[in-house]
């Protein structure tokens, strides 16, 4: 109608009948079905990410029980190697306490300080060996620690819900009361589209929330970049997880960039970036940005661990101090 209406005068003497009445229904104009094509090629290459390669924090867990497995077939060197490649896939490659305070320096700004701290530890039992069932009790409880840490156990991905359900948990999640200061959506597989519902919940009732829980949803950068202005925007979030997802470095850039203005997370005081793609220091603007929306505090908060009834076996979660706080 509008087109019709700006070419009216053109269009006077022409036939009634030659006149541009739009598509008539079943028919698509070129620039829907370029719409239509481009939203189908984003959504199916999400599909096929999710089912061809799964999360890293996938692998990460396969590696940690089979150093569980090759210690208990009392095959320590074999150990030891697999956790070297877990340690570089995490981005901390010392092997000694000290490799890591005075070598590596990106280790003050390390996302992940408790992977990493019981990492530390269970490298320690392995070249400091104790007696041998004194070494297995400790090696198989700190390998428990870091299959909990660097695992979903939320009550949605313990069973392994499927779709139909899982779109249910996130229902149900996105319906709960309005005053509610957290929205905790671990473990629940975010596609697209689900990203939107979150976003239009966030928009109309994100003001009293204070902390969000995204780890172990999905997440890569680009759905992260769709959901960003609007977590950006709310006054009072101070706890952000993001961990367990696809994201990478790209992610840093886009999260720093928008730390530098003062009016987004005005009250943010600390993301968990930790188990992603390659995201394993914290870049010093987001880190500023950070230090400085904590106003008159000197320290930063340390990562909470909430504890969990599937731990009955000993593995208790633990909370370290972030390495600056030492």
């Amino acid at each position: 109608m509008g087109g019709r209406l700006s070419r009216q005068s053109s269009l006077e003497d022409e036939p009634e009948d030659s006149m541009d009445m739009g598509p008539l229904r079943g028919e698509t104009t070129a620039g829907s079905r370029t719409d239509f094509a481009l939203t189908s090629l984003i959504l199916n290459s999400e599909r096929i990410l999710r089912r061809n390669k799964p999360a890293p924090y996938v692998r990460r867990a396969a590696w940690i029980r089979d150093i569980q497995a090759l210690l208990r077939d009392h095959k320590q060197e074999r150990a030891l190697h697999i956790l070297r490649v877990l340690r570089k896939d995490l981005g901390l490659e010392g092997t000694f306490l000290n490799d890591i305070l005075y070598r590596h320096v990106t280790f003050l700004n390390l996302v992940d300080p408790i992977s990493h701290e019981l990492l530390l530890s269970l490298a320690r039992e392995l070249q400091c060996p104790r007696k041998e069932q004194d070494q297995m009790k400790s090696t198989d409880r700190i390998c428990r620690q870091l299959l909990y840490h660097l695992t979903p156990h939320s009550k949605w991905h313990r069973h392994s819900l499927p779709r139909r359900k899982s779109m249910a948990c996130l229902k149900n999640s996105l319906q709960q009361k309005a005053n509610t200061e957290s929205l905790d959506l671990s473990g629940i597989s975010l596609t697209p589209r689900d990203v939107q519902r979150v976003i239009l919940y966030l928009q109309s009732h994100g003001d009293n929330l204070t902390s969000i829980d995204l780890s172990f949803t999905d997440l890569t950068d680009s759905t992260l970049s769709l959901i960003l202005p609007a977590l950006a925007v709310l006054p009072n979030i101070t706890h952000l997880a993001l961990n367990g997802n696809r994201l990478t470095c790209s992610t840093l850039k886009e999260l720093s960039e928008a730390m530098k203005d003062s009016a987004n997370f005005p009250s943010l005081a600390w993301i968990d970036l930790g188990n992603n793609v390659d995201i394993c220091s914290m870049p010093q603007p987001l880190l500023l940005g950070l230090r400085r929306r904590l106003c008159q505090q000197n320290l930063l908060p340390t990562i909470p661990e909430a504890q969990d009834s599937d731990l009955s076996e000993g593995g208790i979660p633990m909370s370290f101090p972030l390495p600056w706080n030492r």
